[in-house]
Order: C-alpha cells, then sequence, then structure tokens
C-alpha cells in the first residue's frame, strides 16, 4: 500500500508541475555499456573528420562516442515518449511527452542523471530575439567607389568585400574551394529557388540539410534568417552580388524554432554543431544567441557569459576542441538592457563577431563584450550594419543590420583564408585574424581586436609556414628558401656586406606553378672574398598587392677565400638527365645580369630566376624536383640576350 501511495505522490507532483510543459531534456550519467569504440572511430566519424583529428593532432575522446543506445532506447521505451534530438558531447536527448508516469520511471533509472523541463507546451508565443534583425531596401552608408581590376565584380556587396581586403583572397585564387561551412540556423526561406544561389546549386556545393525542429530534410520552408546569413557568403550574381566566400561548399541546418524561444534550441544547435563535426565541416556560422526565454524560469544573467555554464557555450568549445572554426554572432544587445554579448557567443576559442558599416564604424546595436570572466569578446568585427544580403522574394541584394549578418561575413572571409593554409590549426587562423585586427594592440569592448585585414593574416602565415636554411662551405653560400608561392609571387634575396648600409638585390625567382609550398636554392659564390659576416634577407612581392621580408640570416665566413679570377667565360648546365637540382655554374669576366627562363615541352613557363652576376663564378641551383617527369627547355640571357637553349630531361 505504502508503495502505491509513493507511485501517486510522484505521479501527482510530475503532473503538476509539467502540466504546461512537454519537451524534456535527459541527461544521463555516462556511457557505459556502449556498443563504439574509439578503437574504431569510423563508425561514427566521416573519414573526412578523422583526417581532421589526424591532420591537427587531435585526441578522438569519449564526447566522439555515440550516447550509448541501450540509454536511449530505455527512454523511448519507458511510456508515451518521442525522441528528438541527441547530443553526444553533453550526453543527453531531448524528448517530447506528456506523459508523467513515463518522466517519473525515467527519472528513475539508475544511468540517468537527470530529466528536466527544458520547453513549454506553448510553441507560439513569437518571442525571438532572431527577429531583431532588420531589413531595409536603402544603405544609407555606403562605401563610395568600386574595386575594379579583381576576380570577381562584386557589385552592390563590393563595400564589405573591400573593408576586410577579402578581394586579395579571392584574386589569388581562395575563393572557399574545396572547404565545407555549416550554417546553423532557423530556416533558408526559398533557397532553392533563388538565384543568388543558383550556382552553388548547379555545381553541387549544398552537400545537404537537416531540420532539428521538425526533424526532416527540408529546410527552405521555414524563417528567411538562415538564408539572408548564407547570402552573405554564397552569393555568386556577377556585378550584382557575391559574396565573402561564393566557392565553398554547404551545409544547411536548422536548429532554431523562431515562434518561441526556450533553452531545447541550445540542445539543438549542439546537435547541429556535432553533426557538422561528423561529417568533416572546416567552418561553422551561427547568428544565433539566448538570454532571455519565454519563460523567465530560463532566463541567462550576464554572470551566465562566462563560456562554460550554458548548453550552447560548451556544445562551440567542444567543437573548437574538435578542430572546427567557430563563428558566432555577438548579439544585438547594445541599445537594450541587457546590453552584452549573448551565448553562445560567450564560448571560449571561437570568433565571436560584432557589427560595423562598410566605414568601418560600430554599429550601435551590437552587443558590448566582455565575457562575463573578463575576456575579450567580441573577438573581430565584420559589416553587419547594412549589409548586403538576398532579398526573400527576388534573390536580389538588399540590405540587413545585425550581427547575424557580420558573422557569415567574417566566416567566409575565414574560409578563404584557410583555404590557403590548410596545414594551420583552426586557433592559428583565429591568432593571425586576431592579430591582424585593426585595433589588435588596443582591443576593446566593442569590436574586441578590431576589423580584420585578410592580405595581412595572408602574409603572417607566409612567414610562419617559410622555412629558411644556409651554410657556407667552400666559400660559397648556400641559401635554402621553404615557402608557399604561385606565379603572381616572386622572391627576391638581398645581400648586406660588410661596411655597406644598405642591402642589394642579388637574385629574384619567379615560380609559375600552382600555389603550394615550393623549394628555393641560391649559391652565392664568394670566392675571392674575405669578408667576415655577411647578411642576408628574403622578400616576397605579390603583384602589386603587398610586398613584405619574410626572414633573414647572417653567415659567418670562418675561412679566407682564395681569389680566383675566371680567364674566359663559361656556361655549365648539370645534370642531364636530372632527378632533384639543376645546377648552373658561371664563370665571367666582366659583370653581366643573367636571366633564366625554364619551359615545359607545352611551352608554357614554369620557372624564372633572375639576378645580377658579377665578376667571378657562381652557381645557380634549381629545385627541379617540383616538376613531373618530362622534357624542360633551359633557357640562359645574359644582358637580355639569349646566350643557350638547352633540353633537359627530367626524371
Amino acid at each position: 500500500m505504502k508503495r502505491i501511495c509513493l507511485l501517486f505522490l510522484c505521479f501527482f507532483i510530475f503532473s503538476q508541475s509539467y502540466s504546461q510543459l512537454n519537451r524534456y531534456l535527459v541527461k544521463f550519467k555516462d556511457k557505459a555499456t556502449n556498443p563504439y569504440s574509439l578503437n574504431n572511430p569510423a563508425q561514427f566519424l566521416s573519414q573526412r573528420a578523422l583526417d581532421r583529428r589526424s591532420r591537427y593532432n587531435i585526441n578522438i575522446d569519449s564526447t566522439d562516442l555515440p550516447v550509448t543506445p541501450r540509454y536511449v532506447d530505455s527512454v523511448r521505451l519507458a511510456g508515451d515518449i518521442l525522441i528528438l534530438n541527441v547530443s553526444k558531447w553533453l550526453n543527453q536527448v531531448s524528448v517530447f511527452t506528456t506523459d508523467a508516469v513515463a518522466l517519473s520511471k525515467i527519472q528513475s533509472m539508475p544511468f540517468v542523471e537527470s530529466a528536466v523541463p527544458i520547453a513549454s507546451r506553448n510553441t507560439a508565443s513569437g518571442f525571438n530575439k532572431i527577429l531583431k534583425d532588420s531589413l531595409t531596401d536603402t544603405n544609407p552608408i555606403l562605401n563610395t567607389g568600386r574595386i575594379t581590376g579583381n576576380y570577381f565584380d562584386y557589385g552592390l556587396s563590393d563595400g564589405q568585400i573591400r573593408l576586410h581586403h577579402g578581394q586579395f583572397l579571392h584574386n589569388h585564387g581562395f575563393r572557399g574551394e574545396g572547404m565545407q561551412l555549416a550554417v546553423i540556423d532557423a530556416g533558408f526561406y526559398h533557397y532553392n529557388n533563388l538565384p543568388t544561389f543558383d550556382s552553388a546549386i548547379i555545381n553541387n556545393r549544398i552537400l545537404g540539410t537537416w531540420d532539428f525542429v521538425d526533424r526532416e530534410e527540408s529546410v527552405s520552408e521555414d524563417d528567411s534568417h538562415g538564408m539572408h546569413c548564407l547570402s552573405t557568403i554564397a552569393a555568386d550574381l556577377p556585378g550584382v552580388f557575391v559574396g565573402t566566400a561564393p566557392k565553398t561548399s554547404f551545409y544547411l541546418f536548422r536548429t532554431e524554432d523562431v515562434s518561441s524561444e526556450y533553452p531545447i534550441e541550445e540542445h539543438n544547435l549542439s546537435a547541429g554543431a556535432e553533426k557538422a563535426d561528423s561529417l568533416g565541416v572546416d567552418v561553422c556560422s551561427i547568428s544565433l544567441g539566448y538570454t532571455l526565454f519565454s519563460d523567465p524560469s530560463f532566463d541567462y544573467t550576464y554572470n551566465d557569459m562566462n563560456g562554460q555554464t550554458t548548453m550552447s557555450a560548451k556544445a562551440v568549445t567542444l567543437a573548437a576542441k574538435k578542430g572546427l572554426l567557430m563563428h558566432i554572432a555577438a548579439g544585438n544587445e547594445g541599445n537594450s538592457s541587457w546590453h552584452y554579448i549573448s551565448t553562445p557567443a560567450d564560448a571560449d576559442s571561437c570568433l565571436s563577431i560584432a557589427a560595423v558599416d562598410t566605414l568601418g564604424a560600430i554599429a550601435s546595436f551590437s552587443s558590448y563584450g566582455p565575457s562575463s570572466d573578463g575576456r575579450t569578446k567580441p573577438n573581430l568585427a565584420a559589416v553587419g550594419r547594412s549589409a548586403v544580403v538576398a532579398n526573400s522574394n527576388t534573390g536580389l541584394p538588399t540590405y540587413g543590420s545585425g550581427t547575424s549578418y557580420a558573422c557569415p561575413n567574417m566566416a567566409g572571409i575565414s574560409t578563404c583564408l584557410w583555404q590557403a593554409f590548410p596545414e594551420a590549426s583552426n586557433m592559428q587562423i583565429i591568432d593571425v585574424l586576431e592579430k591582424s585586427g585593426s585595433v589588435y594592440n588596443n582591443p576593446n569592448n566593442r569590436i574586441g581586436y578590431g576589423i580584420p585585414n585578410a592580405m595581412n593574416a595572408f602574409v603572417r602565415l607566409q612567414k610562419y609556414f617559410s622555412v629558411n636554411h644556409s651554410t657556407f662551405n667552400d666559400c660559397k653560400a648556400t641559401l635554402d628558401l621553404s615557402i608557399k608561392t604561385d606565379s603572381t609571387m616572386t622572391i627576391e634575396i638581398e645581400r648586406k656586406l660588410p661596411g655597406e648600409t644598405n642591402y642589394s638585390l642579388i637574385n629574384s625567382i619567379h615560380n609559375y606553378e600552382p600555389y603550394g609550398q615550393h623549394f628555393f636554392t641560391y649559391v652565392d659564390d664568394l670566392t675571392g672574398t674575405n669578408y667576415s659576416t655577411i647578411s642576408y634577407r628574403y622578400k616576397m612581392i605579390i603583384d602589386s598587392d603587398t610586398s613584405f621580408f619574410i626572414d633573414s640570416v647572417i653567415l659567418n665566413c670562418n675561412v679566407n677565400c682564395t681569389v680566383i679570377v675566371p680567364t674566359t667565360n663559361s656556361l655549365l648546365i648539370t645534370p642531364n638527365p636530372v632527378i632533384d637540382f639543376l645546377n648552373i655554374k658561371m664563370d665571367r669576366i666582366t659583370n653581366v645580369k643573367v636571366d633564366i627562363v625554364i619551359h615545359n615541352a607545352a611551352g608554357q613557363k614554369v620557372y624564372t630566376t633572375s639576378f645580377p652576376q658579377t665578376i667571378g663564378s657562381s652557381n645557380t641551383l634549381i629545385c627541379f624536383s617540383r616538376f613531373s617527369s618530362g622534357t624542360y627547355f633551359v633557357t640562359v640571357f645574359l644582358d637580355d640576350k639569349k646566350e643557350r637553349t638547352q633540353k633537359i630531361i627530367k626524371q
């Protein structure tokens, strides 16, 4: 009789407490008796996800394991229960039910840590702060003038590309190809019928969709907010509207229910981020934020904005630990009583994005930092005031204001930068973007480290991933440089001798191969000199965009080199066939300007180098290991006159 009364009491408590609720969060204590194994991660992670972990030395741990299926099945079979979404990172499931007896049974399960309400029965409160972003047909803030001579004609989006020097990345071949980006939002209304996304759709760059709210594939009949955000990245209407990474491939995930605001949406967000990770996505753009809810009992305080309290912040931090580059809108609370950033913009190891206009002026609505534990937030700023977005009906450009649009604008820039340097980790990309910020040395609580400069960030990565090695032997200084180059980039080697105040150009190398890590060698023959130390430095010139010094080296010349003056001019090109290095040795009795040009069998120029040759001997080593096997023609010009063309076989 006592047991029956206790059961009745539990039933009464659940039925009274949860009478206005129909969605719950069931959190598990562990992942015991799990049929999946960390020794066989291919069971639950795609090859692309595994490759990311391998590339960046990221350990696979228990958070990667799916939730124990037996636990989920037990919850499902407890009564009238519908499983909604599962979060393996947070080890929990969301469920729909009005069965109080089933909830009581779930609560008593030994592997269940808690079963708590997470959303009200009422799903039509109209309270959702995502709708605070605004749209207009006019733009009062115009960056006058248009960028000309670029790969893209950006049309009306010219200003929001230019502010970050995004055209620099596009012009040099980094437009998002091969990269994958997940947009996690409230819906992508009509995206599949708008010309804005024709290029992405025709070229099969919409890789997948999923609606975590309605648990279906279609995301095109819901809210338009995600479509607007997507357009700032993916738009490809030349002369009209072009996004920040228009050649990227996308996953579109709906996690937000715009009819109300409840923490269940944070749980959905976690499930979406986990799916992105499991698929091997590189970058995420999340223009969602949570502070106050439809039911005030769920409300956060500013103290909760510490990156460790909310479900969504925990999920974003875990995604970053898995190697994803996470972008989060800072929030539109700058003019409200809340004032500060929303969650998950407080998450650790992510980029929280504030809003500015195309002139770089901060938008008054953009939320203030820092995080409640004192970290610099927002991290960066991008165009979010009068930003160009796609019209919901025509796909043609209109204007929108909100950090919601600053976030994807920045995500596109980051994607193109990471495309150029996939060897960099997500945290290295964040680091160089922050260091390229307009106020990096004096960050503030409005725009963090400032407005990032993509060209500056690119240069920082070029320097970071370049490697130089030098030796002095037999009166010859051998300078080896490994650096990423393409046909738009020239390497100059400069030298400063003892007693000289300025550096002088001694060699110029131009590589015509596709962008990638390339190896250059230059031998400076110092026979006939008696210098104690010699300074060298490397300079990179990238078209007319920028030039910068990569590195420098000081060599100690520890021998007295015997003066040997050639008596005749000579030119020797060896070995032939060549496997690794081709050596061009010259003796000159007069000073001469030297140009060396290499063509392949199809007549395409693949390499050039030029330098002044003084009286004496020189050895020029050209790395042939980079070239494919076949026939090449090496031509040497002296004072702009062809001296010799020699056929070389590359084995």
